[in-house]
């Protein structure tokens, strides 16, 4: 999977077109990711215990990977993640334009 926890991304497709955030997790066997205070969802909830009362709670909804590009940390640009391996046989995700490496 090309996009981990932790990674800045922009939202490339969808109602939050231009916006990014950071990923708070990533689902791997869906092929989503969840984005900080991105694709939020309203959703009713009934009252739990008797005199209580309903309310709408706002949360955020998993985002499809093929909808979502990174954005390099040094080079501050959308791009798509090519890898590296380097002298000690370790591989390492790396920006295509500026040949940076993700962490």
């Amino acid at each position: 999977m090309k996009i981990l926890k932790g990674d800045k991304v922009l939202i490339v497709k969808g109602k939050d077109r231009g916006k990014s955030g950071k990923v708070l997790k990533s689902f791997p066997k869906l092929n989503k990711v969840l984005v900080e205070g991105l694709n939020k969802y309203k959703k009713n909830q009934r009252p739990k215990k008797e005199g209580e009362k309903g309310q709408i709670v706002e949360f955020e909804r998993p985002v499809d990977m093929s909808n979502v590009c990174i954005v390099c940390p040094k080079c501050k640009k959308q791009t798509r993640v090519g890898y590296m391996i380097d002298d000690k046989n370790i591989k390492h995700r790396i920006c295509v334009k500026c040949k940076a490496k993700i962490s």
